[in-house]
């Protein structure tokens, strides 16, 4: 510059000159500033990128939990379906601004030229209010925002993330203003920082989605190792020990789970394979329905197998128990009662421990058997002896014996349509009641009399006889002369069994309610 004082036309031009340049750094400023939230933009779309990946991945692995074990991950599975979905209607709903907003330069990856912000705002507002546009925008947050919820639960630590994150309320400006959200986050902005904004949007979308994802199979994983799904196991070096050893078992723990089934059992008892209706599975475990078989040692070989990420996984399984040899006792049981019924058939169990049921042989008055058990039918006499022998598999035999109590039948109840105590009706319905008899509540056998007739008395009338079941009209007539609170009558009930002598009938009444 030249020294000394300046004529005012040149003063100006240098004035003009100075300005120029401060205009020039700015703009070159504004150029890098551009530039960095174009940078910026891609490196959180290709983070975008690797997320959705990994939520993919995620959801796959959660299929193929449920294709191997359906009962357990089948809600889960259903669960991650949804997230997914909300997710990806949101995500794509974002994405579709961004699109339209980098459709209005030429080149959307010349940062430089997206310095304008007057596309968004004329979009979402419109002489500061919002347009359909902008309320669409907000609604979607909201909406994402509450479904997301319902599925994680309002108390969770994820609701309150959402909350935070995708709720479109008023954000303070730097003069301690209150600005709406659109106002504050959109308006006035360059191009390129409202595209950075929406793919943050995108990116918190994919993170929540990922955290609820990991949510769900993590509760899972927890409720699975609960050590309230353990139970107690007995592992024995030996299946049977003698009087004087040492008993040396370690008890081990065992996880159940009713979700965790074998696709495929195969096991053999002393080489012979089982049937399906010789075990089930209940919690996780496959219960044996198979006979001891005679004294002594048996194996259990064979595999249970199971389905890992869609591929066959054998797991090899090689017990033993034993079968205790020579007992001295018979186990004789009445399978309804303590006592056995004169005239019915009881049904009996009668076997020795450790011996065959074909090796067992039982005996007394009135005994048969029946399939692989026994039916005592006693007829007369107070008592009853039955005898038991058992064929050991070294040809040496044992016997036992006890004595069952012989009881008549209980004396049957009279009913009305089932019922007996403390009965009431209306005349209407009395008229069409079926009149039966029961041994009652109490009596184990599925025995049920047949009534013959009885008699029905109305206070003031005589009493009429019936046959049947039923009233017949001279009943019904008496019936029509009772009056309401009346307690009518049927006694002298008589009914059958075949084969037994019944007691009689006791007798029932009932009071007319109109």
């Amino acid at each position: 510059m030249a020294g000394g004082k300046q004529s005012p036309p040149r003063q100006k031009m240098i004035n003009l000159m100075y300005l120029v340049f401060i205009a020039m750094l700015a703009l070159n400023m504004s150029k890098e500033v551009l530039n960095a939230f174009g940078l910026l933009n891609v490196s959180i779309e290709e983070s975008n990128l690797t997320a959705a990946a990994n939520n993919a991945s995620t959801l796959d692995g959660l299929a193929q939990l449920a294709s191997d074990q359906p009962e357990k991950y089948d809600k889960l599975k259903d669960q991650g379906d949804q997230v997914d979905k909300i997710s990806d209607e949101y995500f794509n709903y974002i994405q579709s601004l961004k699109d339209e907003l980098e459709g209005t330069v030429e080149d959307p990856t010349d940062y430089q030229v997206m310095d304008k912000g007057d596309y968004l705002d004329t979009k979402f507002l419109e002489s500061g209010v919002i347009t359909e546009e902008g309320q669409r925008f907000l609604d979607e947050m909201n909406n994402y925002r509450k479904d997301m919820i319902a599925i994680v639960g309002e108390e969770s630590e994820l609701a309150g993330q959402l909350k935070t994150k995708f709720t479109p309320s008023e954000e303070e400006n730097r003069d301690g203003v209150m600005v709406p959200y659109l106002e504050y986050n959109y308006q006035g902005f360059p191009l390129i920082a409202s595209v950075a904004k929406l793919t943050l949007l995108q990116s918190e979308i994919k993170s929540i989605e990922s955290k609820i994802l990991g949510t769900l199979l993590s509760g899972s994983l927890k409720s699975e190792v609960s050590m309230t799904n353990y139970t107690t196991l007995m592992e024995t070096p030996k299946s049977a020990y003698y009087n004087g050893e040492m008993f040396d078992g370690q008890i081990v723990l065992g996880r159940k789970d009713a979700t965790l089934k074998p696709k495929t059992v195969a096991l053999k008892l002393d080489g012979r394979a089982l049937s399906a209706s010789q075990y089930s599975v209940e919690d996780g475990r496959v219960v044996l329905k198979v006979g001891a078989g005679s004294p002594g040692e048996h194996k259990i070989t064979g595999e249970l197998i199971y389905e890992q990420d869609g591929e066959p996984l054998p797991v090899l399984v090689e017990q033993t128990f034993s079968t205790i040899p020579k007992p001295n006792s018979a186990t004789i049981s009445a399978d309804k009662m303590n006592v056995v019924y004169r005239g019915v058939d009881n049904p009996m169990t009668i076997t020795f421990a450790g011996v065959s049921s074909n090796n067992v042989n039982a005996s007394a008055s009135g005994l048969t058997r029946s399939g692989s058990g026994y039916v005592m039918k006693p007829s007369s006499g107070k008592e009853v002896k039955i005898n038991v022998t058992g064929k050991l598999s070294t040809g040496e035999t044992v016997s036992d014996s006890k004595t069952f109590r012989i009881k008549d039948l209980p004396r049957p109840i009279g009913t009305i349509s089932r019922e007996y105590i403390d009965v009431k009706k209306n005349r209407s319905n009395l008229a069409v009641s079926t009149v039966g008899a029961t041994f009652g509540d109490d009596f184990d056998f599925e025995l049920t009399p047949r009534v013959t007739e009885f008699l029905f008395k109305v206070p003031g009338a005589p009493s009429v006889k019936v046959s049947g079941t039923k009233l017949n009209s001279a009943a019904q007539g008496n019936l029509r002369k009772a009056r309401k609170g009346d307690i009518v009558q049927f006694a002298g009930i008589k009914a059958t069994v075949p084969g037994v002598k019944l007691k009689t009938v006791t007798p029932v009444a009932v009071e007319l309610l109109d």
